[in-house]
């Protein structure tokens, strides 16, 4: 079966004619002959009456004739329906970022983007565990990986393929309950860990490493997700080093409390990467519109910094 047939078909009836339809259709009229013989042998029975000279159908081809029409404006419109989703699909920016930026930082940092300008494709989020983020983009599957970053820490994303830029500012708090904390044993309250997959467990076994520290004794629970520690945390179940954007909130009305001193906090970043080979015209305006709100951001006297921004968000919306 060869849609053109009823392509062929239609322009008959539309042409009144063999002849005009086959110079329509840019074909020879033997080669139209053909094609329209071709139909009726599908078909299995004759469309037109050739005993006269005007185009006359016969009942297969009246029957025929409306599911011609139909199918042919059905795939049209499937055709039209596919492109638009590949277009769709093309402009749109695919984000990764890891859990608790997705839902501490992003919408905040993403507020202060589109402010220089509307975005012009629509946005993709993928909330995941560092290592599946950067598998994204290793395999090219997302434009940006939004992250908590650390000096001491490597990333799979190598400047040799990767560019990125530094956009936010965040802290790793040790935190438990005030009642936890008045129980156990001095400044050794249980240690709630990440797992070696996860960023903050990077981020902190590499700066414990660096300042010649020893991690916390064995913990009692470990979790790659930030959000399962703070919780834990909550629950009194020990201590977390939890983002200061995620608890400020339990902080400020007690349900948590830091633990130790300000020496037991670790400073990080928040950073966006992306590949240095150029993305679609969407990813590549998004970039140009990340950097600008970075450099706003960089200007004295308006240091936009997750644990600043977020926190106020969630103590005075």
């Amino acid at each position: 079966m060869d849609t053109t047939w009823f392509q062929d078909f239609l322009a008959v009836l539309e042409e009144g004619g063999f002849t005009r339809a086959a110079e329509r259709r840019a074909v020879s009229q033997p080669a139209f002959s053909r094609r329209i013989k071709a139909l009726e042998d599908w078909v299995g029975a004759s469309l037109f009456d050739r005993t006269t000279h005007s185009v006359t159908l016969t009942a297969a081809g009246e029957r025929l004739l409306p599911a011609a029409a139909e199918l042919l404006c059905r795939l049209q419109i499937a055709r039209a329906d596919a492109s638009n989703a590949a277009q769709l699909q093309h402009d749109a920016l695919k984000l990764a970022a890891t859990h608790v930026l997705s839902f501490t930082f992003f919408p905040i940092w993403l507020r202060s983007v589109e402010a220089l300008a509307p975005l012009t494709g629509t946005i993709q989020l993928t909330s995941d565990i560092m290592v599946a983020c950067e598998n994204l983009m290793i395999e090219g599957r997302a434009h940006f990986l939004l992250c908590h970053d650390h000096p001491a820490v490597a990333t799979r994303l190598t400047p040799e393929s990767f560019r990125s830029i530094e956009i936010g500012q965040d802290v790793l708090v040790p935190v438990a309950t005030p009642h936890l904390l008045e129980t156990c044993k001095p400044d050794s309250p249980p240690y709630l860990a990440y797992t070696a997959e996860s960023q903050p467990g990077r981020i902190l076994a590499a700066a414990w490493a660096s300042a010649g520290q020893h991690p916390p004794e064995e913990p009692v629970f470990s979790s790659p997700l930030v959000s399962v520690l703070a919780a834990m945390a909550r629950d009194g179940h020990g201590m977390s080093w939890s983002p200061l954007s995620l608890v400020a909130e339990d902080i400020a009305v007690g349900r948590l409390a830091r633990v130790g001193n300000v020496a037991a906090e670790v400073p990080v970043g928040i950073r966006l990467f992306r590949p240095k080979a150029r993305q679609s015209p969407a990813a590549e305006a998004f970039w140009k519109q990340a950097v600008s709100a970075s450099s706003e951001r960089a200007r004295p006297g308006n240091a936009f910094v997750c644990c600043k921004s977020a926190v106020d968000e969630i103590l005075h919306p």
